[in-house]
């Protein structure tokens, strides 16, 4: 029986299909292990980061920034905290546009205010899932009224905000903050980074429903505080008398800065027209700039006290020696310079000449010192420099070097022409003329400190006016000028006030001195000096014999009122007047000069206007002559009826006249130099010390004037001469009249020649001295 052939296994092909099912898995897991390694090795960061943002919020903590107090701790700048509300757009989803709506309405008050517009907050919530401002440092109120909405996926943060508590006080100054903290003006950018401080950090864990699991929080460290030498009332005072000032003369700025002519701290410094650093969005930019020590002006006459101080320290100049300011005209190198066409002064004092602002007589004295030695009394003053004080955008102003001048570049400069300089500056030349001729660098910052108001270590530092200069100079103080012609030049300036330009600075019990500047700006169309545009000043100090405080008045471009209303005897010195009699009696100053009723201020005011004193006024002519002369009692000169009989008495005995009676005329002649003395022995009536090539003039009629052993002065009554008619005529003419023929006048009032004693043609000794009342 045959067997049926056995079969063939079949273990050769499941081991090949176990060996691809085997590769396959090898493959899977390899796959898998490269996976695993490049999500866990290289990409591990990656998610650690993106689970952070999902689990986890992390804040910067804003530092608080520094406070700004004045020197009494008045705060002037804090920091406030605020709600911030920022959105989570992911939790927003589908409804953002209705949320943006809903939003926008509340906190988009002000149209100009794109940021929190709906069109820009919607922006925000696309582009970003997990973090979106909706408004930023948003007022209490607002803050309110979106915590009742309780929108889902809205939040709000603390946030620090700067408040100024006294609005636009010092606003230039200050300056202000963005909304990210970061100064942008004033103090607040000078020392943005040390007020600024060190932020901190706060890390939130949150859970798959954004509820807060906790949280890390690394304390900020606050920014320093800074204490100013500002005192916040005189800073009102100077603002509020400036801002009258700028509504009466529609000026287009204007700018006060009072100073502590000792230490250079500056007390005030007021700007005008200001800003509200509390109302960001309404600022206008053309008021944020710091004028005090960006704005570079001609000074005009005001620079005259820098020609003047160094005529008298450097070239030997003394108030009482005469200069000829020939009628108020001066050529050199085809150039003229006038004095203001009202004025043409013939030979005067140079204290004189300050006071009534010639341009020859400064350009005179400018002469005297030489270029050189003129530039370093300018830069002795601190022109041509920054003065260092701890405010940002100070420019040093303008002032060449001498090999860099024109031929008549001194004569300029000597009127304060072709010099550039800031109201800082300006105020700082005067406290040195102040205090003793010692310039002092200005200074705004009393002290950087971490102590806050209320702690034992911060202590007030209340101004009381000293009237010494520190026992150990700060950097950069030296002496420019001594103090023999410090105490000159303070005379003279107070001369400037009582007699001259400035009487519009006088003060109510105070004494006080100044100089008046009006300069011409320049016309940007035509290049040239403007006719129309002016900037007028004043600098000054008060009281004149302990000055405790220096001023300096600046208006730019007043347009109300007429011309004579845009100078700086009428625009600015008002405004000193004011400021200075204030601070005055705020710091309690005693009074070095008796105090006039409310009447007694308007009488005054009102004969200034007019032109005359009352008293004067109703004076007798004839009497005053005969008080001034000394005339004794037989003397037929004291009646216009003997005037006759005078032509025969023509030899009589000489008359001695005090020195009491001649006045001011008598003691200018006893403090006259040996030289001028000699002027008048050796028939120079005039009084006037000609150079030496000048040609020699007509004879004059001339009295012989000598002094006794006793001191007074004698004068030859044997040369008689007619009294002119002084009638219509303005003082100078008088003056240069009555010293053609050899008399002297005693002045009354202003204005015009109107009466005058002795008649005219009466015959008088040669000297006699004339009474004539003006009048307008």
């Amino acid at each position: 029986m045959n067997k049926a052939p056995r079969q063939t296994l079949t273990a050769p092909i499941r081991r090949i299909r176990f060996a691809y099912v085997a590769l396959f898995f090898c493959a899977w897991t390899v796959l898998i292990a490269v996976r695993l390694g490049w999500l866990q090795v290289v990409r591990h960061s990656d998610f650690v980061h993106r689970a952070a943002l999902q689990q986890q919020r992390t804040f910067e903590v804003a530092p608080r920034r520094g406070m700004l107090y004045d020197r009494n701790l008045r705060e002037l700048a804090v920091t406030v905290q605020v709600d911030s509300v920022y959105a989570v757009p992911s939790e927003l989803g589908d409804n953002r546009a209705s949320a943006a709506e809903i939003l926008a309405e509340i906190v988009h008050a002000d149209p100009r205010d794109n940021f929190t517009s709906q069109q820009q907050m919607l922006a925000r919530f696309n582009a970003s899932r997990n973090f979106a401002w909706v408004a930023r440092k948003v007022d209490p109120g607002i803050a309110d009224r979106l915590r009742e909405l309780n929108l889902k996926g809205v939040y709000f943060q603390k946030e620090f905000k700067r408040f100024y508590p006294n609005n636009d006080l010092a606003a230039q100054v200050l300056g202000y903050v963005g909304t990210d903290d970061v100064g942008l003006g004033g103090l607040e950018r000078q020392f943005d980074e040390d007020m600024h401080g060190e932020p901190g950090h706060m890390l939130t864990a949150l859970d798959a429903r954004r509820h807060v699991l906790g949280s890390e929080e690394s304390q900020p460290m606050p920014g320093e505080n800074l204490v100013l030498s500002i005192d916040a009332n005189i800073q009102y005072m100077a603002e509020r008398a400036l801002d009258a000032q700028m509504l009466k003369t529609k000026a287009l700025h204007g700018t006060v800065v009072v100073q502590d002519p000792h230490t250079g701290q500056i007390l005030a410094l007021a700007i005008s027209p200001r800003f509200n650093p509390n109302d960001q969005r309404h600022m206008d930019a053309s008021v944020l700039q710091n004028l005090a020590v960006s704005d570079v002006y001609e000074p005009g006459s005001t620079f005259k006290l820098v020609t003047y101080s160094a005529a008298l320290d450097g070239a030997g100049v003394q108030p009482t020696d005469l200069v000829d300011c020939q009628n108020g005209a001066m050529t050199m190198y085809g150039r003229t310079l006038h004095d203001d066409h009202s004025d043409h002064f013939g030979v005067v004092t140079v204290q004189y000449a300050l006071e009534h602002s010639s341009d020859v007589g400064a350009a005179k004295m400018a002469l005297k010192l030489g270029p050189n030695k003129f530039y370093g009394y300018m830069r002795g003053f601190g022109f041509g420099d920054r003065s260092g004080i701890e405010l940002p955008s100070e420019t040093r102003g303008l002032l060449r070097s001498p090999k860099k001048w024109g031929s008549t570049s001194i004569l300029s400069m000597a009127i304060g022409q072709e010099v550039g300089v800031t109201p800082v500056q300006l105020v700082t030349m005067v406290s040195a003329l102040a205090n003793g001729g010692v310039y002092m660098p200005p200074h705004v910052l009393l002290q950087s400190t971490d102590e806050m108001k209320g702690d034992a270590r911060l202590k007030p530092a209340a101004f009381r006016p000293s009237n010494q200069l520190p026992a150990t100079l700060p950097d950069g103080a030296h002496r420019v000028i001594s103090e023999m012609t410090s105490a000159k030049m303070r005379m003279m300036m107070q001369g400037i006030v009582t007699e001259g330009t400035g009487k519009l600075a006088a003060l109510n019990g105070y004494s006080s001195a100044g100089k008046t500047g009006t300069a011409q700006k320049i016309d940007v169309a035509t290049h040239t000096y403007s006719h129309t545009k002016l900037v007028a000043s004043f600098a000054g100090f008060a009281p004149v014999s302990n000055p405790a405080i220096s001023i300096a008045v600046v208006i730019d471009t007043p347009t109300a009122g007429g011309e004579a209303a845009h100078y700086g005897g009428a625009a600015s010195a008002p405004v000193f007047a004011d400021v200075a009699q204030q601070v005055l009696e705020y710091l309690g100053v005693p009074h070095d000069q008796p105090l006039k009723t409310q009447k007694e201020l308007i009488v005054a005011a009102k004969a200034d206007a007019e032109g005359d004193a009352p008293s004067e006024n109703t004076a007798d002519l004839n009497a005053m002559f005969d008080d001034v002369n000394s005339l004794p009692a037989d003397d037929p000169l004291r009646t216009p009826a003997a005037a006759a009989a005078a032509e025969v008495a023509v030899n009589k005995t000489p008359v001695a006249v005090t020195q009491k009676a001649q006045g001011k005329t008598a003691e200018i002649l006893n403090m006259l130099p040996v030289k001028v003395l000699a002027a008048f022995h050796s028939g120079d009536g005039s009084g006037s010390v000609s150079p030496a090539s000048a040609p020699l003039s007509a004879q004059k009629a001339r009295p012989a004037v000598d002094a006794n052993e006793k001191g007074a002065v004698v004068v030859d009554a044997g040369l008689r001469v007619p009294v002119p008619s002084f009638e219509g005529s303005g003082l100078r003419g008088v003056v240069e009249r009555a010293d053609s023929v050899g008399l002297r006048v005693q002045a009354v009032g202003s204005g015009l020649a109107r009466e005058q004693a002795p008649a005219a043609g009466t015959m008088v000794p040669a000297g006699t001295e004339i009474v004539v009342r003006f009048s307008r």
